[in-house]
């Protein structure tokens, strides 16, 4: 059995100042996130950030994303495919991205769009080695009108990995956008699992009394994003389902959303995360052999 990394995600335009203090947390891994802006001159930084983390922190970047726009921002495309090129310089294989849309149309209407950009995306992640991870979040948007990101839920993966029959086309699933969709995350992650290929360690937690008394177009969110430990999620299911399927690469807490923990209380909050996570999975391994006698 192998140990699952629990890692952090730090914004790309403070990853040097924050991974240290974060890693000091005891965080084993880094993912470096870049919201619908990335520059060419910080791509070509990356490789050096990526072993300045390996070999002076002590902690792998895992992945590296880029949450795009890819169908519609003239630019996201050909960013996308740099990052894409320069994840294997960085000493890692995955890209995590969202799948785009056509902002204010539907899912069906942006999946011409999507085949067409993704066939060449995956093509080049082919050629790289990488795989693609389409995080699960639908960005407010719905299925009728979205805003950036089609992927983000089972229909919509259907129609994606039907359009692209690429191995490297997969997700950066996580618990928290299916509990806000209401779906049971351990049921969904049971299904979907061979097509995950990085997961972020964010959970969510529904507001049952909210539901009961005004329904869920109220104009409140009838879900808050919470830490790990904080949220409906059953971990411990969820690394089991990990587990049994030869999961290989690691969970990162995706941090700044807690309505709670947040602020002053953010790193409390991301140790309590990574203290948790790690028991859900038992712990870290102890190598002392103990057979029956």
């Amino acid at each position: 059995m192998r140990h699952i990394p629990i890692g952090t995600c730090v914004p790309g335009n403070v990853f040097t100042a924050w991974a240290p203090k974060l890693r000091k947390l005891g965080f084993e891994s880094f993912a470096i996130n870049h919201h619908m802006k990335i520059t060419e001159e910080a791509i070509k930084a990356l490789p050096d950030t990526a072993k300045w983390s390996r070999e002076e922190l002590g902690a792998p970047i895992s992945i590296l994303g880029f949450y795009c726009n890819a169908l519609q921002i003239p630019g996201h495309k050909e960013l996308l495919m740099k990052c894409i090129e320069t994840a294997p310089k960085m000493g890692i294989d995955k890209v995590g991205t969202f799948a785009g849309a056509l902002e204010g149309e539907s899912v069906d209407a942006a999946m011409p769009v999507f085949k067409k950009v993704y066939t060449e995306v995956c093509k080049c992640a082919e050629d790289n080695g990488v795989k693609i991870c389409i995080e699960n979040c639908p960005m407010d948007g719905t299925w009728k009108k979205t805003t950036c990101n089609i992927g983000f839920n089972a229909r919509a993966w259907d129609m994606m990995f039907d359009a692209v029959p690429s191995p490297a086309l997969g997700l950066e699933w996580e618990p928290a956008h299916q509990i806000a969709q209401l779906v049971d995350p351990v049921a969904n992650l049971r299904r979907y699992v061979k097509k995950v290929y990085h997961m972020h360690g964010k959970d969510g937690m529904v507001k049952k009394d909210l539901i009961s008394s005004e329904g869920i177009i109220s104009g409140e969110d009838f879900a808050d994003m919470r830490f790990p430990g904080l949220g409906d999620t059953d971990w411990r299911q969820i690394f089991a389902i990990l587990y049994r399927n030869g999961y290989d690469s690691d969970i990162t807490i995706e941090g700044y959303h807690d309505p709670f923990y947040s602020g002053d209380w953010e790193a409390t909050g991301q140790k309590h995360a990574l203290d948790y996570l790690n028991w859900c999975q038992g712990g870290s391994f102890v190598d002392i052999k103990l057979e029956r006698p």
